[in-house]
């Protein structure tokens, strides 16, 4: 068995009154992410990391935000489309390991839905996603609430 593992980082800046979708779903915040889709950096970070183990470039390679079809789309049709990218390198994912770095909202209150929504999406087991979250103790922009960030690493079988 060959075993490859991918590092994957995204951030996002934070803006009062846009939604705020993290790992597949609508989080209730007065602030959301802003970016060219639904700004999901959870699954982006995922989405990169999972390219990055396949040696297949990055998220932004194959979903441009310069191209208006992204505008606004759900990144979980993205992860679906980069699960079926990896797997025509006959990979499989064996385990996903996730942080978020964020001062507000907390997220625990969300974990178990993000991990059924991701695992869903990834049509993989729950017990394969490990999402965990960190505040930076008000330090940084993700303390002053300004961003969100995501951190991924991702372990490939085939």
């Amino acid at each position: 068995m060959k075993i490859k593992v991918g590092f994957g980082f995204d951030v996002h800046k934070l803006k009062e009154g846009k939604d705020f979708w993290l790992g597949g779903i609508k989080l209730e915040h007065t602030k959301g992410a802003v970016g060219h889709s639904d700004a999901d950096v959870l699954i982006h970070a995922i989405c990169d990391a999972l390219l990055g183990a396949a040696n297949m470039r990055d998220i932004g390679f194959h979903f441009p935000p310069t191209d208006n079809q992204y505008k606004g789309i759900d990144s979980k049709l993205l992860l679906r489309k980069v699960m079926s990218i990896i797997a025509t390198r006959g990979f499989s994912v064996g385990n996903i390991d996730a942080t978020v770095a964020l001062q507000e909202p907390k997220l625990s209150p969300y974990m178990d839905q993000i991990r059924k929504t991701l695992a869903e999406t990834m049509e993989i087991e729950e017990e394969d996603i490990s999402i965990k979250a960190t505040t930076t103790e008000r330090l940084g922009f993700e303390g002053r609430e300004e961003g969100v960030s995501a951190y991924v690493v991702v372990l490939l079988q085939k």
